[in-house]
């Protein structure tokens, strides 16, 4: 299970609030916590800051890459943007992310190959957001011919088939687990990646709906995912679902969770 750590993101305030004052040590603070609890890569935003996100986006990569080694997810909803920062990733980065939109195609998959990048591809054409079944798998077919045809290897594309909130509509969960399991059958090599968040978005006890979300995710084929992997409830759910799923020999993984305490 490949965790994108969500923290250094400037929709939160004390992210935004520690970039306005350029406190690296704060950000290299977050970087290090999110290393140190398992993420695999740090996913840094700069998007709340539009006029200056370039900018912003660099000095956030900057500084997350002197505290850890890890790489780092960029991003961005502007392909622009991606194809300006990525020569300051150290490390061959994940890009955060790509859609059918014809600008986003031509800009990011050259990039993707450039850099030898992994790549996040949103179910999303033609301005609109895949809400059903049937159109999060043929957005995604449609993806993964894109990179193939690219010369990319499908096994460096995250499909996330969207997450929507339960309180608009009460089956929007299961349409997305629906799609992950399809997805994953019909496109071997391909992984699945999704946020958390939005799920839980406008209910009451929302880290509660974002680990039975998880749980279900991952029992759906769910092999990555974009979320706080300090918390300890989260990360500990996350070890026992790939232990239940049989996904950890031996039940090494949870085992050694529970000797350093993560497990609550």
């Amino acid at each position: 299970m490949l965790i994108i750590g969500e923290r250094i993101n400037s929709t939160r305030k004390s992210i935004a609030d520690a970039m306005e004052r350029r406190d690296s040590g704060f950000i290299q603070n977050e970087a290090i916590l999110q290393d140190e609890a398992g993420a695999d890569y740090i996913d840094v935003n700069a998007g709340a800051f539009a006029d200056h996100e370039e900018n912003r986006l660099k000095w956030l990569m900057d500084t997350v890459q002197k505290a850890t080694p890890k790489p780092l997810c960029l991003d961005s909803a502007n392909p622009g943007i991606i194809k300006a920062v990525i020569p300051y990733a150290e490390n061959p980065p994940m890009i955060n992310s790509v859609s059918l939109e014809p600008r986003s195609l031509e800009i990011i998959l050259p990039l993707v190959k450039q850099y030898q990048a992994k790549i996040i591809g949103l179910c999303q054409a033609e301005g609109k957001l895949a809400q059903t079944v049937e159109d999060k798998i043929r957005i995604a077919g449609k993806l993964a011919e894109e990179v193939t045809t690219a010369g990319i290897p499908l096994s460096d594309l995250y499909i996330d088939p969207l997450v929507f909130p339960l309180a608009n509509d009460i089956h929007s969960a299961k349409a997305t687990f629906t799609a992950i399991t399809k997805i994953m059958e019909m496109l071997p090599g391909v992984h699945t990646t999704c946020g958390l968040t939005n799920v839980s978005f406008g209910l009451p006890g929302r880290k509660l709906i974002n680990r039975t979300f998880l749980i279900t995710a991952m029992a759906s084929g769910l092999d990555a995912a974009i979320l706080d992997p300090t918390d300890n409830l989260l990360f500990g759910s996350l070890k026992a679902a790939l232990m239940v799923l049989g996904k950890d020999r031996f039940c090494m993984n949870y085992l050694a969770a529970f000797k350093k305490r993560r497990l609550v």
